[in-house]
């Protein structure tokens, strides 16, 4: 293996963290015979499969999971030694990032980060990966994504951090609810049918503070994503509670009928929605350029 072929180490991490054929070839921009052609290689090196097609997708073998950590490995050290070998003109890249983002932050806050982004740099390339929680500080320890925003702090080595909103939760219904009108008492709130949505959004502060209350509420629905509730909140009693920002925004939306929101009848702590990026990212001139461009659109947005 005195030969070995450092483009394979690319590719081999991109297969194991996307388990796609497909979405590799996407993402380092090759064609999917392409991405085939590099695997055959790897197969050969390391005589093993490396990667079983499955109803999954590609799983990994024992071997490429002992592969993977010395190769991500090697793979942040190239990137950023090219990084910094190379000036990064933000203008002229073809830089790609990658975000992780809820569903809610997709809607709130990208479009803000793109206009920015649109006018800064037109030739870059952004990546969203849909938010998990309780990952998003081992992917930014694992290099997977560049940076995270979420509402709840990463209590891990090495995760820095910079608060871009201070946000608090209301409770978002039909504006013609036949029993709530202007204001809401925690007896009517008790009262109604509920939406909940699922905790690895990192919205989780209403249902403790109730859980601390010892009261129980009538859940109708859950929901892995908020981005649904204006079709489903409008015309029913349902109530959900989420982040004002969003509840403003789903008010203003043209619906055949409007929403409104409501302050909710018992107390829930205001929380801050932070920008997070490994300190090793500091020393890639490209991804401190990012994380700056993401404080400046994002930074200070009033809910």
């Amino acid at each position: 293996m005195t030969h070995f072929d450092l483009n394979l180490i690319t590719t081999f991490v991109t297969l194991y963290e996307t388990q796609s054929v497909t979405l590799t070839a996407e993402r380092l921009f090759v064609t999917q015979p392409s991405v085939s052609y590099a695997l055959g290689k790897l197969r050969v090196q390391f005589d093993d499969a490396l990667f079983v097609r499955n109803s999954r997708g590609m799983q990994p073998t024992r071997l490429a999971v002992q592969l993977y950590s010395g190769f991500k490995e090697a793979s942040r050290c190239i990137d950023l030694t090219v990084s910094e070998a190379r000036k990064f003109d933000a203008k002229h890249s073809s830089r790609h990032f990658r975000l992780a983002l809820s569903d809610l932050g997709e809607m709130a806050l990208l479009p803000r980060l793109l206009e920015r982004l649109n006018e800064s740099a037109p030739g870059i390339a952004l990546e969203i990966v849909p938010l998990e929680i309780d990952q998003a500080g081992i992917w930014l320890t694992d290099g997977h994504i560049d940076a995270a925003i979420c509402s709840r702090a990463l209590d891990l080595t090495g995760i820095g951090q910079n608060t871009l909103i201070n946000e608090h939760y209301v409770c978002l219904l039909d504006a013609a609810h036949p029993r709530i009108g202007s204001s809401m008492s925690m007896d009517q709130f008790l009262a109604e049918s509920h939406v909940v949505v699922t905790r690895t959004s990192g919205h989780g502060m209403a249902e403790d503070v109730l859980q601390k209350l010892v009261v129980k509420r009538r859940i109708r629905l859950r929901l892995p994503h908020f981005s649904v509730l204006p079709k489903i909140i409008p015309g029913s009693e349902l109530l959900v509670i989420l982040p004002s920002q969003i509840a403003k925004h789903f008010c203003e939306m043209r619906l055949q009928r409007p929403l409104k929101m409501l302050a909710l009848p018992f107390e829930v702590p205001a929380f801050d929605v932070t920008l997070h990026w490994h300190a090793r990212s500091l020393k890639s001139t490209a991804i401190s350029w990012f994380l700056e461009q993401t404080q400046q659109a994002l930074g200070g947005v009033q809910p």
